[in-house]
């Protein structure tokens, strides 16, 4: 059994394990300073997910059980939310039991994106994220979910693998440490920040090169000894 680490009042958004995978300045935006913008990607992924998250829909077939809307949580990580869809894959080895169903089943997380399979892991990690929620709910191992992308309609496998499940726990980790300090770390312009909705609030070019001057004139005028 593992050992909980943080208590109800240490949670913090799972959702946000993707915000800080692709920017820790964009989580801190939205988790400490509660920050938000919306852009056409935001948009359509809100219309995506108002068709996937009803948690009063559920459907079964014969070796598969389908929970949409989920409450998750996971005390070792940290973190609670909502996973879009939990399927249930009937077993016959090792699995839980549901009411009102017979036999043992899988826990499968799918989660629903909006857009196309991304360069960097972020999709991946939130939906590892919400695989260690059901592990350690259900005090079962899950070793893939997977991800569906609206652009595309295609579902792509994730293998939960020990060097994603590290990245989740280093990034909930870093999660709780920034809120703590309470303090919004500095931007780093990269090229993705032109598809952040928060790039008018973020100002990372400006907010940079304010920085870059500063360090110029530090180290140019350092004083005499």
């Amino acid at each position: 059994m593992r050992k909980n680490e943080y208590s109800d009042d240490d949670l913090l958004m799972l959702s946000g394990i993707q915000h800080i995978a692709f920017c820790e300045r964009q989580w801190g935006l939205i988790h400490i300073e509660q920050q938000w913008a919306e852009n056409s990607r935001t948009v359509e992924g809100h219309h995506l997910h108002e068709r996937v998250d009803d948690p009063y829909a559920s459907e079964a077939r014969k070796d598969l059980a389908i929970l949409r809307a989920a409450t998750i949580i996971s005390y070792q990580l940290g973190l609670s939310g909502t996973a879009d869809v939990i399927e249930f894959i009937r077993t016959d080895g090792e699995g839980v039991m549901l009411t009102g169903y017979t036999g043992k089943w899988i826990p499968h997380p799918v989660e629903y994106k909006r857009g196309k399979p991304k360069s960097d892991d972020r999709d991946q990690v939130q939906l590892c994220a919400q695989a260690t929620c059901l592990e350690e709910m259900f005090n079962i191992q899950i070793h893939k979910g997977a991800l569906f992308y609206g652009e595309t309609r295609h579902r792509e496998t994730v293998e939960f693998s020990a060097g994603l499940r590290n990245r989740v726990n280093e990034l909930a980790i870093r999660m709780h440490e920034l809120f703590r300090q309470g303090q919004t770390p500095l931007p780093v312009f990269k090229s993705h920040c032109k598809s952040c909705s928060l790039i008018d609030i973020c100002l990372p070019k400006s907010i940079q090169r304010i920085r870059d001057v500063n360090q110029f004139l530090t180290n140019e005028f350092k004083p005499i000894d």
